[in-house]
């Protein structure tokens, strides 16, 4: 699994398949917003669209 370094989002991709930025295999933490308009976390995340998101990206 790699993370986006811009948007954190998870895939498997080399370059993310949202926001087209480089992926990396160097991550931690995971989080899975289902409803980010009524999830804290997504707010506080600033998560727009429902998928798994890493917490921290190196």
């Amino acid at each position: 699994m790699r993370a986006c370094k811009s948007c954190m989002r998870i895939t498997e991709e080399e370059k993310c398949p949202v926001c087209k930025s480089q992926t990396t295999q160097y991550w931690g933490g995971y989080v899975a917003v289902l409803d980010p308009e009524n999830s804290e976390i997504a707010k506080r995340l600033k998560i727009k669209t429902p998928g798994q998101y890493a917490l921290k990206v190196r």
